[in-house]
């Protein structure tokens, strides 16, 4: 297996230095991930990282880890302004996450590869990122788009528990917790995020489904989608990855 990227120059930018060297393997793969909440993105990007080697450019990250004091990520003026809108519960703007990708562009041309995950979102920051990419001759192998019913999603969203002290997150049928309600960490109650709830679920899933439609199109049109229909278990799913790139010729071995 091989070694797994720290990510250390995306989490922190800057000049910060990863632990993948540029020589280490002659056929980097380079792919976005595109699924709804629920589909199993990330439990996707993890094997997919442990298969290639490639590194997990996820926009969600970046955030998490600008606004965590003990990780040493400094705060230039555009984190600095990403961090004051997720501060105030608002989403980050388009132009201030092109922005921080910018900042970060010296990823793309990583040795490992990369799995580009929560970014684009839009045809337009597609456009900026073929710009991007096509400025330092990088192009995309696939874009993996993850594909669930609609009652499937909701059937796993709504099942999530999450402790509202550890932030752990159970599932009341595919990961309960030892003891029904009560986190196995800390003990404390588990409750159901808003966020979690069917009807949330299904308003969120809509939105989704209006935005990222234009998008799957603009990459089809290009030849890079990829649909892959979520199986019922991580692993499933993952075969189904590999066979569907197998098939159109991405994988070389």
């Amino acid at each position: 297996m091989k070694e797994k990227p720290d990510r250390a120059a995306w989490l922190k930018g800057g000049e910060t230095q990863c632990n993948v060297q540029a020589e280490r393997w002659a056929r980097p793969y380079r792919f976005v991930l595109l699924g709804a909440p629920g589909v199993g993105k990330g439990t996707q990007a993890e094997l997919l990282t442990e298969r290639f080697g490639s590194c997990h450019l996820s926009t969600g990250d970046i955030f998490r880890a600008a606004k965590m004091s003990s990780c040493g990520c400094p705060r230039g003026p555009v984190m600095a302004e990403a961090v004051k809108y997720m501060d105030a519960g608002q989403l980050v703007p388009d132009e201030t996450v092109l922005a921080l990708i910018v900042e970060r562009a010296k990823c793309f041309q990583c040795g490992g590869g990369f799995l580009l995950d929560g970014f684009p979102r839009t045809v337009a920051q597609a456009e900026a990122l073929e710009k991007l990419l096509g400025k330092q001759d990088v192009k995309l192998d696939a874009v993996l788009s993850y594909e669930l019913p609609l009652e499937r999603i909701v059937a796993r969203l709504s099942g999530r528990r999450t402790c509202p002290l550890c932030k752990r997150v159970y599932h009341v049928q595919a990961r309960p917790p030892k003891r029904r309600g009560l986190c196995d960490h800390c003990g404390a109650e588990l409750f159901q995020r808003d966020d979690d709830r069917p009807e949330t679920i299904r308003v969120r899933m809509e939105a989704y489904e209006v935005s990222t439609a234009p998008l799957i199109a603009f990459y089809r049109r290009k030849g890079l989608t990829v649909s892959i229909s979520a199986g019922e278990t991580p692993e499933e799913t993952f075969e189904r990855t590999l066979e569907a790139l197998n098939s159109r010729g991405t994988l070389v071995f």
